[in-house]
């Protein structure tokens, strides 16, 4: 009881310093999940990362299993709300397409919970995973419209959008299997140049993609409607 009570007064009286502190754990539990292993990882080792002492980490989660549970509820909120924001554009499918493909790999390689979310889908008890499998085929269903609407107005290639839609998550979420921080491309320019392969194969002509302007134009409005920090990252670099 004391525990739920020293947490509720830290949201009731600094609320936003409570999630940024919530994000910062949830970053340093991802990486240690990469490093060591779901199983291997205790709340020793997160509060180590995270600059807390283990008393302090209960203050903020509970368990590693809910910490996890944030990782992936997080990262498909991020997900979800891209996809909204490309639903809503008066746009081409091309670009809609485009804005939820970079917003996708940005989301599992720039940030580490996401990352450690498309890892670990099968760590959690199945109780937990319920609401997060709902998420999931609401932002799949999102993604199958878009491809199917493409379809439909002649601009993609006729295409079974089912089938189209899990080859393309699937080549998006093994991203996180072979990306290195230390590797020659930023996230920004490997999703950028997912989108370009990925749009180019889909449309019923592909050379439209190979023109210069038009591809600006397209890279444009995809960064317009990323989150702020995935924009300053970008510029920064």
């Amino acid at each position: 009881m004391r525990r739920h009570h020293i947490k509720n007064q830290s949201i009731g009286h600094h609320p936003r310093r409570y999630l940024a502190r919530r994000l910062e754990i949830l970053r340093a539990a991802g990486k240690q999940f990469r490093e060591q292993g779901f199983a291997e990882t205790g709340m020793r080792d997160i509060a180590e990362a995270a600059a807390l002492s283990p008393a302090n980490l209960y203050n903020y989660f509970q368990g590693k299993h809910e910490i996890l549970f944030f990782c992936q509820d997080n990262s498909l909120d991020r997900m979800i709300g891209a996809l909204e924001k490309a639903r809503r554009l008066r746009a081409s499918a091309a670009e809609k397409l485009r804005l939820v493909i970079v917003s996708h790999l940005r989301c599992v390689l720039d940030e580490v919970e996401g990352s450690a979310a498309h890892l670990l889908t099968s760590a959690l008890p199945a109780h937990l995973q319920r609401s997060l499998i709902a998420k999931r085929d609401r932002y799949e269903e999102g993604v199958r419209q878009l491809i199917a609407a493409g379809a439909r107005s002649g601009e993609f290639a006729p295409c079974d959008p089912t089938l189209t839609a899990c080859a393309m998550l699937g080549a998006l979420n093994w991203s996180v299997r072979w990306f290195s921080p230390e590797g020659r491309l930023t996230p920004a320019e490997i999703a950028e140049g997912f989108a370009d392969y990925l749009i180019r194969g889909l449309l019923a002509k592909p050379e439209a993609v190979r023109r210069t302007g038009r591809t600006r134009e397209m890279k444009h409005s995809s960064a317009k409607y990323l989150p702020q920090g995935a924009k300053n990252r970008a510029s920064a670099r």
